[in-house]
């Protein structure tokens, strides 16, 4: 009797909405044509761990909906550990594995990238919120992520009309402002700040100046989302756990909307109240499109494995479901289209 061959699925990098129904796609259609499914728990550290989880129909089942994923994630690259991409390489071995599929950010692929150089058969699936993985239109989690966002600002504007205030939310963006620009344009935003355009105090300057006009002509409220990442000209972010040496007024990752918010109340005289989502944009029931995008992907993963494409990842251009070379994908980010904010800012102020 022939024996089954086995493939594992990982997770790896923040969790974000629909990371379980690819691992159930993945699962599921692997299962349907043969494969033993062994699922990597809490992403690289999985390997380095030995933490596996055998993945059936069973644990696969009615979890389309579910946030997070059931493989548990870190953040944890064996490239930071010693001797780990060794370990990667002779986990896989030891489990007997024919292929890997690997469901990441920008980091975790680009881990992956050089994982595949080092003869590690792989295939990856885009999975951020922040929509911010090149050679591909949309990640995994990034239309929840949306959502989520767009959802808040429609009820920070009734309070914001309500009190006669400028109401500003914070949204996650680190490098890329994807989420802040596609939720402040369905919500109607009086402006959209994003890392792309640092804010220069020429450009504060005339945000105040727009928000001031705006309540001199009778409208007197406004609606600003900011992305996280947004750099403020002489000010620093500092990232979680580090400090700098300069002298300059520094800020942490996530804190630019109460900065801002000071700097506008200042400068404007208007109330002003910041809000921040922070990580209730990366949990709970991922929307329709995440789950079905989700699918698709995991569909498209088995078939690289079953025709040996390994080194690619899977990828949406317009409407089809395709695949992209890992290489391409690593070592980069995929900053917001500039036009997309053009059309976004005619509706400013």
């Amino acid at each position: 009797m022939e024996r089954r061959k086995k493939i594992g699925i990982l997770t790896g990098g923040g969790d974000c909405p629909g990371l379980n129904a690819a691992i159930r796609a993945c699962a599921k259609t692997a299962m349907q044509r043969g494969y033993h499914v062994i699922g990597i728990r809490n992403g690289w550290k999985g390997f380095l761990d030995n933490e596996i989880k055998i993945l059936d129909g069973n644990n696969t089942s009615g979890i389309i909906d579910r946030g997070g994923t059931i493989l548990g994630t870190s953040r944890v690259s064996p490239f930071h550990v010693e001797n780990g991409p060794q370990q990667v390489l002779d986990g896989f071995e030891k489990l007997g594995l024919e292929a890997l599929v690997v469901l990441g950010g920008e980091g975790t692929l680009s881990c992956t990238s050089r994982l595949y150089q080092m003869g590690l058969p792989v295939v990856g699936i885009p999975k951020t919120i922040d929509n911010d993985v090149r050679e591909t239109d949309y990640t995994i989690g990034f239309q929840t992520a949306v959502q989520i966002a767009t959802e808040a600002l429609d009820r920070l504007r009734s309070t914001a009309e309500s009190h006669h205030r400028v109401m500003l939310l914070e949204v996650m963006g680190r490098r890329a402002g994807w989420i802040a620009t596609y939720a402040g344009m369905a919500n109607g935003a009086d402006a959209i700040l994003i890392p792309e355009i640092p804010l220069t105090e020429e450009r504060v300057e005339e945000l105040c100046q727009m928000l001031k006009e705006r309540n001199r002509r009778g409208t007197t409220f406004s609606v600003i989302v900011v992305a996280e990442g947004t750099e403020l000209e002489g000010k620093m972010r500092r990232k979680r756990g580090s400090s700098l040496a300069k002298q300059e007024e520094t800020y942490p990752l996530g804190g630019i909307g109460n900065i801002l918010g000071e700097i506008i109340e200042r400068g404007t005289g208007l109330e002003t109240r910041v809000s921040s989502l922070g990580y209730v944009q990366r949990g709970g029931t991922p929307v329709a499109y995440d789950r079905s995008l989700a699918t698709a992907f995991g569909v498209k993963a088995i078939d690289l494995i079953q025709e040996k494409r390994f080194g690619e990842m899977t990828a949406l251009k317009g409407n089809r479901i395709t695949s992209v070379p890992l290489e391409k994908v690593a070592g980069g980010i995929k900053t917001v289209n500039l036009h997309v904010y053009q059309i976004a800012s005619i509706f400013f102020g």
